[in-house]
């Protein structure tokens, strides 16, 4: 699994030291480098992230309050020079808390509590998901229920998602990665930057891509694997 994380310090140093630590960690990917806390709300937005790792004193907006405003931060781990904000970072469930300098040895142990924490985060998220079978959804201004088994894939449309049913496409305002978020994992699968596909609703691969319903669907390189073994280990459960 990767680990997608926001660096939001002020400290030209202190960044590139965090680069070059994120660098070493294989689980680890950066999704962006921020200099301030404001620059990290459109990529939050976006769900470009499962970890911040985040500084505390920063001009405008301190990593604390910044923390306060998030309704539903992703895992957070303090990175700052000052101690005297460990209680205060516990109070607001950050996984860790990282006084610099910290060795990467220390910075190893913090991610790797992260990311064991962001699995099972997800693996209880795709539990509830698969006890239901379907989602809600604001659609024009409305709520309307959505049933897993009537999706073929989803595409990305800019800040917009199109749901694809059998019989309509329901258009939404979200990102695809937050939709992404909302479906159980055993039976949806990203395949592309701008697609999701459901596994059941696939009726042949072929080379780097999916057909479902006459639609040819682009297959990632990096993805094409992991969709073998997916669609393989359903055919083993018929």
């Amino acid at each position: 699994m990767k680990v997608k994380c926001i660096v939001i310090d002020d400290e030209p140093l202190a960044q590139k030291g965090l680069e070059e630590y994120i660098k070493e960690v294989p689980f680890l990917e950066l999704a962006a480098i921020c200099d301030n806390a404001m620059q990290a709300y459109p990529l939050l937005h976006k769900g470009q992230a499962d970890l911040i790792l985040l500084d505390i004193e920063m001009p405008e907006l301190s990593g604390i309050d910044f923390l306060r405003s998030l309704h539903h931060p992703p895992a957070v781990i303090f990175t700052t020079a000052y101690p005297e904000y460990a209680l205060q970072g516990y109070e607001l469930d950050v996984i860790d808390y990282l006084v610099k300098p910290f060795s990467l040895t220390r910075f190893l142990k913090a991610v790797t509590k992260a990311r064991d924490f962001i699995a099972e985060k997800n693996n209880r998220a795709a539990a509830i998901n698969e006890e239901r079978d379907f989602f809600f959804l604001k659609v024009n201004h409305q709520i309307e229920r959505i049933y897993y088994n009537d999706i073929l894939f989803i595409e990305a449309l800019q800040n917009y998602v199109a749901i694809n049913l059998a019989d309509r496409k329901i258009v939404s305002y979200m990102t695809i990665s937050n939709m992404e978020k909302q479906l159980p994992a055993p039976l949806f699968m990203r395949i592309h930057k701008s697609y999701i596909v459901a596994l059941n609703k696939i009726e042949k691969i072929d080379k780097n891509k999916v057909i479902i319903h006459d639609q040819y669907l682009p297959v990632s390189r990096t993805v094409k694997e992991q969709l073998m073994h997916a669609v393989e280990e359903k055919l083993m459960r018929r």
